[in-house]
């Protein structure tokens, strides 16, 4: 049976719903997604951890659910909210229904919420602390719990989700081209991109060292998405540049950000944050417009002066955001949005592309040694 839940914001304001799985209390930054599809991945994508996400699409659920879509073992948000969540299974290529699969995992999840006002409010306000409860209905007591929540900005939430050890993942003959990834919270498309370009993978931990990263003789590495303030994460700041130079480096998201501050630029929260599935990006090299996936809450600034060999590659359409960079120089280049989609266009797959290129050319010509 559905139960009453209250979703509580550390601004005082609050809204009303029912859970339809789940139960208990729990708490997180709020934010939205504007994707219409993609429920699944976007629960499942460790970039997600630490928050409760409002889907700003009024129907969610309807094409029912699939284990491989998951992008990760487990569900990665607090709880979900959304203005109506259905049972169905219609879809062909799906096993089971999305009402089932949050109840198998206890996730909470609150339905007939009003999510046009509450995203309104989120756009104006920002990205808030909140708490859902169905145990502890009284706003007040609610709204004071939201407040005693951490902050984002600050928060290293990497070491909640990365690995800890070291694994060989793919069955590439030994002679494929080797890529380090180091785990920040990878999702599974980003790896399945990367094996579709006929890599040999090695999936390390987000502190391991870039002494013991070359060690494993990589031909290149990727700097995975993730999950937090990317300036909290200085360990890994260090490590990349400590790599910068020595192979080529590819950026997603966190990993972007991190190349960005090792590269001596710096980083920045967002007031909402981008994540949903329709960003225009303009590439500022070939002019191109791409409509891509986002999910992250901080960005790269654009303000002063750019370090020697530095060039921001893209462009977000929608509010100038810093997009993408490269360093010839140094081997490496970076996107903050997510060319691997799931959900999503796939206008951004040609990177991967571009990785393995670079790969190859730092190979050849024997600059990684």
């Amino acid at each position: 049976m559905p139960r009453p839940a209250v979703i509580a914001l550390e601004d005082g304001r609050w809204f009303t719903g029912e859970a339809l799985t789940g139960r208990g209390t729990a708490g997180g930054e709020l934010v939205f997604t504007t994707a219409m599809v993609g429920f699944q991945e976007v629960i499942t994508d460790p970039s997600y951890h630490g928050q409760i996400i409002t889907y700003t699409f009024p129907l969610i659920g309807n094409y029912g659910v699939h284990p491989d879509r998951d992008e990760s073992e487990t569900p990665h948000a607090r709880a979900v909210v959304a203005r109506e969540i259905t049972n169905y299974c219609f879809n062909h290529a799906s096993n089971g229904t999305w009402l089932d699969w949050l109840a198998e995992r206890n996730v909470l999840a609150v339905s007939g919420v009003d999510t046009r006002a509450l995203t309104r409010h989120l756009r104006d306000k920002g990205a808030l602390r909140a708490v859902v409860s169905t145990e502890a209905l009284d706003a007040k007591t609610l709204v004071k719990a939201a407040r005693s929540l951490p902050a984002m900005a600050g928060a290293d939430l990497v070491k909640a989700v990365t690995r800890a050890d070291v694994h060989a993942l793919s069955a590439e003959p030994a002679e494929a081209p080797h890529v380090v990834v180091y785990d920040f919270g990878v999702k599974r498309s980003i790896l399945r991109q990367l094996e579709m370009q006929g890599f040999r993978l090695t999936l390390v931990p987000a502190r391991m060292s870039a002494r013991d990263v070359l060690r494993l003789k990589p031909d290149g590495v990727v700097l995975s998405n993730g999950p937090g303030d990317p300036a909290a994460v200085g360990y890994a700041v260090k490590n990349v540049s400590r790599l910068l130079g020595r192979v080529p480096l590819f950026g997603i998201c966190l990993g972007h950000q991190l190349l960005a501050l090792a590269l001596g630029l710096r980083t920045y929260k967002l007031k909402f944050g981008h994540r949903g599935c329709n960003h225009p990006v303009k590439d500022l090299m070939t002019g191109v417009v791409g409509i891509t996936t986002q999910n992250h809450g901080f960005a790269v600034r654009s303000d002063g002066q750019l370090p020697r060999g530095v060039e921001f590659t893209h462009l977000n359409l929608n509010d100038d955001t810093v997009e993408g960079l490269r360093c010839e120089e140094q081997l490496a280049f970076s996107v903050q949005y997510h060319p691997e989609a799931s959900p999503g266009p796939r206008d951004s797959s040609h990177l991967f592309t571009r990785f393995r290129e670079a790969v190859l050319r730092s190979s050849g010509d024997g600059r990684k040694s």
